[in-house]
């Protein structure tokens, strides 16, 4: 790993605090934030950083950036494979991470397997952290439309933070503008959901894991491929609609999510895809149907496991139901991802 400088964020909600202090406090204010700062500094969990967004990433290693959006100082790392080479463009894939959850758990090789894939296939992998009113950026959540928490709430610019996010790992690196893609779990898989109705000028094509299309408004500015992989079981984005009652205890901080049928023939009429899929895999435990004959050579895919409740399939989750490993999420989506120009 490339070690650079070292760094502790400071959160949103000070940072806010310090915009509307009075002149009196605004010291003392300053002085917390700068013992939180050295307290991190000396723990031995202190991250490794690049000084700058305006460095170029020339070499492998796990890089945390802070940069300010929307008011807010918003929180990513990116993950550059010992196959890069800046002679030769890299596909990029933003990978979102679950409603409560934070970049850190989503980068857990262990639990989602993202790094082991990324140095398999040579592309360079962005982790960026939701909403969180704490410093560490934990208990984190996106904007997806309906969907969730204080991040929906605050209508938060997540939008605007990922594009952001995407044009400087593009300045950074040798990036192929045409193979970005975008994939979640759960509430990142709603995000990546939104991104396709947004950002389709910047993406290729999404994979949304355990999330359903909860936008307000989805108005593409061209087609874009999209694939769905989902849990028959999930307990808590119900595959038939709605929350279960393994989603947030608080009812105010989710919707009644839309199933993923709903969700799949959403994004079938918006490409004008045929309505009669065709199976391209099945397995025991597991089917994936594709929908072709899309506009602008689009595809629309569903993979569906029959177990695994909501989780990462081919993942590993410490608690509860086991991840269904009848297909690996990672391969499939990176599969369907290639498939498209």
């Amino acid at each position: 790993m490339m070690q650079s400088s070292r760094f502790y964020i400071c959160g949103a909600v000070l940072i806010g605090l310090m915009a509307s202090a009075p002149a009196e406090a605004e010291g003392r204010l300053k002085e917390r934030i700068r013992d939180k700062m050295m307290e991190k500094l000396e723990s031995k969990d202190a991250p490794a950083a690049t000084a700058s967004t305006k460095d170029k990433l020339t070499r492998p290693g796990d890089y945390y950036f802070q940069i300010e959006h929307g008011g807010l100082i918003r929180l990513y790392r990116v993950y550059v494979p010992k196959a890069y080479s800046p002679d030769k463009a890299a596909p990029l894939l933003v990978a979102m991470h679950g409603g409560g959850g934070d970049m850190d758990y989503m980068a857990k090789d262990e639990y989602y397997g993202l790094q082991t894939k990324a140095e398999k296939e040579g592309f360079v992998l962005v982790f960026p952290n939701g909403y969180s009113k704490f410093a560490s950026g934990k208990f984190a959540t996106w904007n997806a439309g309906t969907c969730c928490g204080d991040a929906r709430d605050k209508k938060i610019d997540d939008i605007g933070f990922i594009r952001q996010v995407v044009k400087n790992v593009y300045n950074q690196m040798n990036i192929d503008k045409n193979k970005i893609f975008a994939t979640g779990m759960s509430n990142g898989g709603m995000m990546s959901e939104r991104i396709a109705c947004e950002l389709a000028d910047t993406f290729t094509a999404i994979a949304s894991v355990a999330g359903t299309d909860n936008t307000t408004s989805c108005k593409p500015s061209r087609p874009i491929s999209v694939m769905n992989i989902h849990a028959r079981n999930d307990d808590h984005v119900l595959f038939e609609g709605g929350a279960g009652e393994g989603a947030f205890k608080d009812e105010s901080k989710v919707t009644d999510f839309t199933s993923v049928p709903q969700t799949v023939a959403n994004w079938v009429e918006r490409n004008s895809c045929n309505k009669t899929p065709k199976r391209i895999l099945s397995v025991k435990g597991a089917s994936c149907d594709l929908y072709s004959g899309c506009a602008g050579g689009t595809e629309v895919e569903l993979c569906v496991t029959e177990a695994g409740g909501h989780s990462w399939p081919g993942g590993y989750k410490p608690r509860g139901e086991a991840t269904s490993q009848a297909i690996s999420a990672n391969d499939v989506m990176w599969d369907f991802f290639m498939r498209q120009k």
